[in-house]
């Protein structure tokens, strides 16, 4: 049983949303504007310590002057050399997750962050004002503002590359050796950020989201995390009149259109069987991808828990040690 294009074609797959004519400069300015950021960085020991994890919650300023929320552990005894770090991002929603969860990373000498979404459902603010729809969805959160630097998931790409900013500036950590991984929202935030911090080591998104929305809306599968953009056309343009313009403007937040500039490894998790994320929409991203890559296929998982994909990410990570 096939819910999109046979692997093979799979493999060649490269997209059907449209691009915007200035999409390298948009995100060229975007980066200039995050780094020209103070991010006023803050960090609260938690309430959450171990014997041999420094635990803190981190506040640092983001664009528009949200404060963008993080969880940072660390290992007590600092050697002298600096060692690698991984960011984690999460899904649609939903937070940084646990402190126990990341324990293991920290037990065997890494630095770990992992990000609270601003606007979803952690402790990051949300600050940027927008006409129109903000029930439902944040991919189309400032799509009818004048200008796409409103859109909100361009500010949550941003605090993404700005987290790694961050910690490849601690003591402690090696800028060279920095991963990233997550799953669904998180596996694009994995991508995106990638994209934007060209110097991180290696990647490891599972069934990413947030790529090649028109083929989402072709496949008809615009319900569940992407029920916003059917949402959008029913109370904003019922008859589609805008519907090029509006993918168009889409195409900004399109981490397909990113992926190029992605120079570290890559392992993506994908299920063939994904009807929240469509596997060409996941293709769409990896086939982008330029630097060193793999793709773990599970032929009969849909958006779910992979087997063993957690184990083979943190196996992936220690490669960096």
């Amino acid at each position: 049983m096939l819910i999109d294009m046979p692997l093979e074609k799979l493999k060649t797959y490269t997209g059907i949303n449209p691009r915007p004519a200035d999409f390298d400069e948009f995100w060229d300015r975007s980066i200039a504007e995050m780094l020209a950021i103070d991010p006023k960085v803050e960090m609260i020991p938690s309430k959450f310590q171990t014997d041999f994890a420094e635990c803190f919650d981190l506040f640092f300023t983001g664009v528009g002057g949200s404060r963008v929320y993080a969880k940072l552990l660390r290992p007590r005894k600092v050697s002298d050399r600096k060692g690698p770090a991984v960011v984690q991002y999460h899904g649609y929603s939903g937070d940084g997750g646990d402190w126990s969860s990341k324990l293991g990373y920290v037990a065997a000498g890494f630095t770990y962050a992992s990000l609270d979404c601003r606007g979803q459902g952690g402790r990051s603010q949300d600050l940027t004002p927008v006409t129109g729809n903000t029930l439902h969805g944040h991919i189309i959160r400032g799509l009818d503002e004048e200008s796409p630097e409103k859109l909100l998931f361009r500010e949550i790409f941003l605090d993404c590359a700005q987290l790694i900013h961050i910690v490849a500036g601690m003591p402690g950590v090696d800028k060279t050796r920095i991963g990233l991984t997550g799953g669904s929202q998180g596996g694009g935030l994995t991508l995106a950020a990638g994209s934007l911090c060209p110097f991180v080591n290696r990647l490891a998104p599972s069934f990413p989201f947030l790529s090649d929305y028109r083929r989402v809306w072709e496949m008809d599968l615009a319900k569940d995390a992407y029920a916003e953009l059917k949402e959008y056309f029913r109370h904003f343009d019922p008859r589609h009149e805008r519907e090029d313009e509006v993918f168009t403007r889409l195409g900004y937040i399109d981490i397909h259109f990113l992926t190029p500039r992605i120079q570290g490894k890559v392992k993506m998790y994908t299920g063939l069987m994904d009807t929240i994320c469509p596997p060409s929409t996941q293709f769409a991203a990896y086939n982008a991808i330029t630097s060193e890559k793999e793709v773990v296929i599970y032929p009969d998982f849909g958006h779910e828990g992979l087997p063993d994909s957690g184990d083979m990410t943190f196996q992936y990570m220690l490669e960096m040690l």
